[in-house]
């Protein structure tokens, strides 16, 4: 295989001759697309389920407010805004807006986007707000005061950077963030980790730790829980290897060297309160890869590794999170990629377990707030393909059940409609899970989209969709969601199998829940869409260059492509951990042959129409990966359509309009590809 790469030109993210070369293939896009019969009523469809005032407002809470950030259509870049319980119990809400992002962007002159915020407690008065430029990772930092509403002057500031910051107290934080040469990772995370004093330089903060030059990132933060306050710093040596330390103070006034907590590299640990909690990833102390374990923190410190098994998988069961109380532990996990969830409380005697109910089957229910350090209350939401969120509160411990608080409003229709779960018969004999939702009773085979991701420990789960539902679902179509390797939907094990040189098997299940989708009768080839962004766009890669036969269409949103350098572009090298070093021998083979980039040929079974969509301003995955293969496709004469916004990061979009456009861009393609004769 040849290194030369004609188009390596195209990596150049703001050249004039890569910008010239996105803008005529935009022009195309457009041209061939926006004309079609449905893009219109699909943007149209698509913006007002994206603002409609009846979607849910997920809160956070800080003290006595609910924190929420919202957009829709007169608040196009959104605002982040307050209120209290009794308020957002009612139907209409007052809120109180803290930053409008809009009159901030018109202000300024800069596409600001919301990248989060962190409250100082308790009091809850001061805020580190992030602001990123149109939608890229990379994030100015800024000190908001929440009562005068207004960015504190001489605050605490911070230059564009992937900054990681959090408060200690009112005058310090804890800052990694670009220091010059060697502060940053090859990926571009910061290795240092600083104490940083209110009215001081930025330069002149006090270095505590720093990563190794290998390592992928290296970040502190306080633990404020009162009583329990302490400081930690996390060493991220690559995407799936880790330690924890504790910063202790030494005797003499002087520091002591961290204590790290001695939980295998490859294991997750949580410090809350009294407890350590343990999420293992290989097997430890007796107990299966994938358990949560309980350890009393000190004991645990002084050398006492008795555990408390919280959670043990088994070859259906995996566990999907958990989330503290003041006082008790709510344990989510998945059985064959439905959701249940547990109360559990420790006490003398050992810990108490209860279920918490109102779980349908096929659903997914998560924990999205909880405050711990107050009290036991908590929000958790429940939906389906064809059911719409809600969203519920509840007191742990509490007599009687949550209350609904509020409801999704059901943005497309569904009469007709089912979900069912079936599971595919990979290569190895694997049996791979996968949901269809369409049609109850449909006569034979009709227009399906596939969808799917396979890596990093993402799990593909019920949810519901209203863009899919509008654009896609009540049009007629069938839409499928694969749980296949590479992710977590039974656990670690279904993660390591698709890991490195066994990428292969998540490009397998993929394939064979195609070819269930045939025999039962479901679609077609020339029918069967399929679509994925980022890890998911590698994947449409795979599939368009390995079994071009399945599919009629393949879209892909911000996607890897070129595996052989996909580690010198921007954050790619914190992905070795995941696919392999195209630099070691080891590995250069098999990521040459799973690199959809470098598996273009001219000859061979004819390729599906492929639409790519990516970001300039997408500092995650370089947007030369969709140039390139586009570019490559286009020489080989195989159909292809890219269109790539200037802004919308990893995200591919900002707002809601961006989001439509898009939308309607990929709908309006798979139609007319899926469907042409109507």
């Amino acid at each position: 295989m040849s290194d030369e790469d004609p188009y390596l030109w195209l990596e150049d993210v703001t050249g004039e001759s890569a910008l010239t070369w996105v803008r005529e293939r935009n022009a195309e896009t457009v041209a061939a697309l926006t004309g079609a019969p449905r893009f219109k009523a699909i943007e149209q469809e698509v913006r007002e389920v994206l603002d409609d005032d009846g979607r849910i407002p997920y809160v956070t809470r800080r003290g006595r407010h609910l924190y929420n950030f919202w957009q829709d259509a007169d608040r196009v870049r959104g605002v982040w805004r307050r209120t209290t319980l009794d308020e957002y119990r009612t139907d209409r809400p007052a809120w109180e807006v803290l930053l409008d992002l809009d009159a901030l962007a018109e202000a300024e002159g800069e596409k600001w986007a919301w990248a989060g915020s962190r409250v100082l407690a308790p009091e809850h008065r001061r805020a580190l707000v992030l602001l990123s430029r149109d939608g890229a990772d990379a994030c100015v930092v800024r000190e908001f005061d929440l009562e005068t509403l207004e960015f504190v002057p001489d605050g605490f500031t911070v230059a564009e950077a992937k900054t990681r910051i959090g408060w200690i107290d009112a005058d310090r934080v804890w800052i990694g963030t670009d220091f010059g040469a060697g502060s940053l990772s090859g990926s571009g995370y910061p290795l240092q980790v600083r104490r940083w004093r209110r009215g001081t330089p930025v330069e002149d903060a006090e270095l505590v730790y720093e990563g190794r030059p290998t390592d992928l990132s290296a970040s502190g933060w306080h633990d404020d829980t009162p009583g329990f306050e302490r400081d930690f710093v996390h060493r991220q040596i690559d995407f799936w290897n880790q330690e924890l330390f504790l910063l202790q103070p030494g005797g003499t006034g002087e520091a002591a060297p961290p204590l790290k907590i001695d939980v295998p590299d490859d294991a997750s640990a949580h410090v809350f309160r009294d407890w350590l909690t343990v999420t293992t990833k290989s097997p430890w102390l007796g107990q299966p890869a994938g358990s949560l374990l309980a350890f009393p923190f000190d004991a645990f410190l002084a050398g006492d590794r008795t555990a408390e098994v919280l959670f043990a998988p088994d070859e259906r069961t995996a566990l999907a999170g958990y989330s503290w109380t003041r006082n008790h532990l709510i344990l989510s996990t998945n059985a064959d990629v439905s959701s249940r969830m547990e109360l559990l409380t420790p006490g003398p005697d050992g810990w108490r377990r209860a279920p918490l109910p109102g779980v349908p089957p096929l659903s997914t229910a998560s924990v999205t707030c909880t405050d711990p350090d107050e009290s036991d209350e908590y929000f958790h939401h429940v939906s389906g393909f064809l059911q719409p969120s809600t969203l519920y509160r509840g007191t742990a411990g509490a007599d009687g059940e949550s209350e609904s608080v509020k409801q999704g409003p059901a943005l497309f229709d569904t009469a007709g409609l089912a979900v069912r779960q079936y599971f595919a018969t990979s290569a190895d004999g694997t049996q791979v899970p996968y949901f269809v939702v369409g049609p109850e009773d449909r006569p034979g085979p009709g227009p399906t989209l596939l969808y799917g991701y396979g890596g990093f420990e993402i799990s593909m789960v019920p949810h519901y969709s209203a863009v899919t539902g509008r654009a896609w679902l009540a049009r007629g179509g069938t839409y499928v969601v694969a749980g296949i390797r590479g992710g977590h939907e039974y656990g670690p094990a279904w993660h390591k199998a698709a890991l490195g040189a066994n990428r292969v098997r998540a490009y397998e299940d993929f394939a064979a829940v195609a070819r269930d989708l045939v025999a039962r009768d479901v679609t077609t080839p020339a029918q069967l869409g399929i679509e994925g962004g980022s890890n998911g766009g590698l994947l449409m890669g795979a599939m368009l260059t390995r079994e071009p036969e399945l599919f009629g269409a393949v879209v892909a949103h911000v996607p890897l492509l070129d595996m052989l350098r996909f580690h010198k572009l921007l954050a790619g090298a914190s992905w070795i951990a995941e696919y392999g070093d195209p630099d070691d021998p080891a590995d250069r083979p098999h990521l040459e042959e799973i690199s959809p980039y470098h598996r273009i040929r001219a000859d061979g079974p004819p390729y599906p129409p492929l639409l790519l969509l990516t970001s300039t301003r997408d500092d995650r995955v370089h947007p030369g990966h969709a140039r390139k293969m586009a570019a490559r496709l286009r020489e080989f004469g195989h159909p292809v359509l890219f269109h790539e916004h200037l802004g919308g990061g990893h995200a591919g979009a900002t707002d809601h309009a961006q989001t439509a456009f898009n939308e309607a861009l990929v709908h309006s393609f798979l139609w007319e590809r899926l469907t042409p004769a109507t």
